[in-house]
């Protein structure tokens, strides 16, 4: 155990032997002072911090703090009953200061202090502190949701945010513990009164019943000593109070109080000049002290007078005619409006019937799922989704919503507020009774029922989803869709970074040398736009690297990538050791292949309007077939056609999947379930 750890379990065990064990009047007095010490100490820290968190240990501290005064009490008071009122000579000397020889102004004087402590201090940070907890935690939700949407604008990193949701967790704790430990402070304060009471009476009662000596000197005695007791540990308890009522009251801030105090009391110079001329006013009251009313007033007016001249500034006159002529010109500046230029890559816009999907204190989870669909889109393409902006928007329909790339709708749909989402199986017991619909994302046909009947819908065999899932699957399929289009050359250069962490000597041969920063997102574009994942960048690059000094041609090196990337792409496209595809007839390759034609462009294939229907029709009946019984359409090609028969069937189907036999793992079974021919 560390020895800090141990310090503090020792001082514990420390405070409790105090309750316990009768002390010498010469320890007592040690202990005295440095409950004194301890209490000026906690004060100071209190002055000089700029915001509550900055001392978080306070209410344990304050705890601690407030047993070690109660336990002294008890030792001071096994002392003035034990000893007749000797109770050592601090306790004597703080007695015979404010006593002096009149007892009774000195009893004034505690139950003064006493009163101020438990009235004003103490109730006052009790209160303040009950407010602040909960404010606290009225706010938490809201402030999450700030850091949240803060994350998901790409404007803090995940690390800040966790310890921005940290902090927030950390000044609820605070306030509520201090809430708690505001008790401790007025406890302490009814304590004191007590134990002087029980000082005075049972002081009296044991001199009486001992009869020893004068009764009268024996009750100025324990009074002295009483009375002392309880100053010696009120004024500390008063010195934590107000350090109590500071720590509650501060509101964050850069600076600590005192510089915080001096500027903003001094930002308005002219008060002083008010405040001064109020003063002279006081001085004409006929009995009123003109001297000090006089001094203080002339005080505040030099004050003043020096606190304006050092922030004056010499004003520059003004004519009314170039007053006009400056309006005139600040009208004929152009506007700036190049902050309207600016479109985000992607956006979703909410109807206001549905934005409760967003906000945390209303239960909405969307925010949460946009930061899942950016590490989801992260894991499967290995690329950094852009910014994903969520608005309201009161032209939509109540319960619609739209995606957009670019600024521009792609995609869209409805949802229903405390309603789920019925799709069916294929494997269901009856008909579900909704407001029947089409599921966005892949077109189904499906149900939206309400939360009453979603348990019912499942023993039925549907699956239910709900709102916020059916529009984050939504946008985490046209992300995927689209997310070619949001790859920019700045999220290349991210990449290339984050490659160039482990791999230097592979990015420092590439670029820029080889390849510009253009031709890899090039690369990296024909990838994406046919759902290829580039998260293996390493191999992508060095691929690159292999066949950028022979080939120029960027399609030519996709295919060599591609080729590279064999094993992940059989696993994403073939998760089973069987294949089942559609293949060429070896003469539609060989009429590809002698069509090819290069241009300004890159290559292309010229073939004829009946050649291409042909290949159309085909192809139609053979993929309209496999999806008959529910397989993926894969078209499987040689090398050199495969980029090309891609080209000429993605107007047609452009989610196809064309794969040529180098990307297929040689342990794959392949199973022809069509052919394309003319």
């Amino acid at each position: 155990m560390k020895l800090k750890d141990s310090l503090i379990a020792i001082v514990v065990i420390g405070i409790i032997m105090l309750i316990i064990m009768p002390l010498p009047s010469a320890l007592v007095d040690v202990l005295l002072i440095f409950n004194i010490a301890a209490s000026l100490l906690i004060l100071l820290k209190t002055l000089y911090i700029t915001e509550p968190l900055d001392f978080s240990t306070f209410p344990p501290l304050l705890l601690l703090v407030t047993l070690f005064r109660l336990a002294l009490n008890i030792s001071t008071t096994r002392l003035i009953l034990g000893n007749n009122g000797d109770a050592g000579g601090v306790i004597t000397t703080f007695g015979s200061f404010v006593i002096g020889e009149n007892i009774v102004v000195g009893i004034i004087i505690f139950i003064i202090i006493i009163v101020i402590q438990f009235v004003v201090i103490t109730k006052g940070s009790e209160r303040v502190a009950e407010v602040a907890a909960r404010f606290t935690l009225d706010a938490m939700p809201g402030k999450q949701m700030a850091i949240d949407a803060d994350l998901n604008a790409g404007l803090i990193d995940e690390q800040t945010a966790r310890q921005r949701r940290l902090k927030i967790q950390n000044e609820a704790d605070f306030y509520g513990s201090m809430d708690g430990s505001s008790k401790f402070v007025k406890g302490d304060a009814i304590v004191g009164i007590l134990i002087t009471l029980i000082n005075i009476v049972g002081g009296l009662i044991i001199g009486a019943m001992s009869g020893g000596g004068d009764f009268s000197t024996m009750a100025n005695r324990i009074a002295l000593a009483t009375v002392g007791d309880g100053l010696v540990s009120q004024i500390p308890a008063l010195l934590v109070s107000v350090a109590t009522g500071i720590i509650v009251t501060r509101a964050n801030s850069d600076e600590h109080l005192g510089m915080d105090l001096s500027r903003q009391l001094t930002a308005q110079p002219y008060i002083f000049y008010i405040l001064a001329s109020l003063l002279m006013c006081f001085s004409v009251i006929p009995g009123m002290p003109k001297l000090p009313i006089i001094i203080l007033g002339a005080g505040f007016m030099g004050l003043g007078y020096t606190l304006s001249t050092a922030t004056k500034e010499v004003p520059v006159p003004v004519t009314a005619d170039v007053a006009a002529e400056e309006e005139a010109k600040e009208m004929r500046k152009p506007e700036k409006v190049t902050s309207l230029l600016n479109v985000d890559l992607i956006g979703v816009e909410l109807g206001y019937g549905i934005v409760p999907l967003v906000d945390a204190s209303q239960g909405g989870d969307l925010l949460e799922r946009v930061v899942m669909i950016r590490r989801q889109c992260a894991l499967d393409l290995g690329v950094i989704v852009p910014v994903i902006r969520l608005r309201d928007n009161i032209q939509l329909g109540v319960n619609q919503y739209v995606i957009k790339i670019k600024g521009v709708e792609v995609a869209g749909g409805e949802v229903l507020m405390d309603h789920f989402l019925a799709l069916s199986t294929g494997d269901t017991m009856g008909k579900l009774e909704g407001i029947e619909t089409i599921e966005p994302t892949f077109g189904l046909p499906a149900v939206w029922i309400p939360e009453t009947m979603r348990e019912k819908a499942d023993l039925m065999g549907y699956t239910t989803i709900d709102p916020p899932s059916v529009i984050a699957t939504h946008m985490t399929e046209v992300i995927k869709r689209h997310s070619h289009e949001l790859l920019n050359r700045q999220q290349v250069q991210v990449l290339m970074d984050n490659l160039k962490v482990t791999q230097p000597a592979l990015v420092e041969e590439v670029l820029p040398k080889v390849f510009s920063l253009g031709e890899i997102q090039k690369v990296l574009y024909n990838l994406l736009k046919e759902n290829i994942s580039i998260r293996d960048m390493a191999t992508i690059i060095e691929t690159m690297a292999d066949h950028g000094t022979t080939v120029r041609d960027l399609d030519l090196i996709t295919e060599y990538v591609r080729q590279s990337l064999a094993r992940s792409i059989s696993r994403r496209f073939i998760p089973e050791d069987k294949a089942r595809v559609i293949t060429l007839d070896p003469k539609v390759e060989q009429i590809i292949v002698d069509r090819i034609r290069q241009g300004e462009q890159g290559s292309y294939v010229a073939l004829d309007s009946e050649q291409i229907h042909g290949i159309f029709t085909s192809l139609k009946e053979c993929t309209d077939k496999m999806m008959s019984v529910g397989m993926t359409p894969i078209v499987l090609t040689s090398p050199l056609v495969r980029k090309h028969f891609k080209k000429i069937t993605e107007q047609l189907i452009p989610d196809l999947v064309v794969l040529s036999y180098n990307e297929i793992n040689k342990d794959i079974q392949i199973i022809s379930d069509g052919l394309v021919t003319l």
